[in-house]
């Protein structure tokens, strides 16, 4: 009988029921594997912060979409209309 159950995803399970988090986690596997974490052995809010060039410019259009997507929670004006900055997939956009 246990084969008819849905067997649940690497992605399913990571979810955690945040709002803007599909933004959130794509800003941090970006700082993850940015050259300031990863050879500088910095922490990626300094690198964020110093605005190193050896963050991608990705990197800050994600920290930009993560601030629009929570002010969008707290904005009434645009709680009424949704989360639009709230991306669903990460790896189909353009680097």
């Amino acid at each position: 009988m246990s084969e008819n159950l849905p067997v649940e995803s690497e992605e399913s399970k990571k979810t955690s029921g945040r709002a803007c988090n599909h933004v959130r986690q794509a800003l941090k596997k970006c700082l993850k594997e940015s050259d300031c974490v990863q050879k500088e052995h910095r922490r990626a809010l300094d690198c964020m912060r110093s605005r190193a060039d050896t963050v991608p410019q990705r990197c800050f259009q994600l920290l930009h979409t993560f601030a629009q997507c929570k002010l969008s929670l707290v904005d009434n004006r645009l709680r009424t209309r949704g989360r639009k900055l709230d991306i669903q997939n990460t790896e189909t956009s353009p680097e």
